[in-house]
């Protein structure tokens, strides 16, 4: 008996320190690991990632500008909704011209002298009222006409580009158009 008794307590003793050791080594361990996979969270996230891309006709537009810019163009803008002024008398658009009829142009019905533009030609006009040449500008945007088919839309894009300047020749329209076309 005596020594099994003393057999079975030391044992017992084993155990509880064994226990208690692996005990504190698995909270070592877990503290460890804790350290190990903690997050700064005052660190910048990661980057967001795009969401979609650009429409097609927005990336076509850019890279026109692009390249016209590239060969000295300016971008220039102008109003959607124009005086008729601009967008007919100024070029050269007679009173009974087809294009300003109202099968064909969206009037303001409160001012009939206001439009939607039919075209982006209103803004060399405008250009040119506001600088002497040389000039050289392209004009992208929206233009308006009542065509609704299958073919037609009421409201389309439209690009066109002005050149102003002494000693300028179809050769030099030419190699613009030329440039442009090789890039795109």
């Amino acid at each position: 008996g005596r020594v099994g008794d003393a057999a079975n307590k030391a044992r017992k003793e084993l155990e509880v320190l064994l226990e208690a050791s692996a005990e504190r080594l698995g909270a070592s361990e877990l503290e460890s690991k804790l350290v190990d996979d903690q997050v700064d969270v005052t660190l910048p996230g990661a980057p967001p990632r795009p969401v979609g891309h650009a429409h097609l006709i927005a990336r076509t537009t850019r890279l026109i500008e692009d390249v016209m810019v590239g060969l000295g163009y300016r971008v220039m803008e102008g109003p959607e909704i124009e005086h008729d002024y601009y967008n007919f008398t100024a070029l050269n658009h007679p009173p009974g011209h087809p294009a300003r009829m109202l099968q064909d142009t969206f009037y303001v019905q409160s001012h009939p002298d206001v439009l939607l533009r039919t075209h982006t030609s209103p803004v060399q006009v405008r250009s040119m009222e506001a600088q002497a040449p040389p000039i050289f500008i392209v004009v992208p945007g929206k233009v308006y006409r009542r065509d609704s088919d299958a073919t037609h839309s009421p409201m389309f894009h439209q690009m066109e580009g002005l050149a102003i300047a002494e000693d300028l020749t179809l050769a030099d329209l030419k190699g613009t158009l030329l440039a442009l076309s090789r890039a795109i």
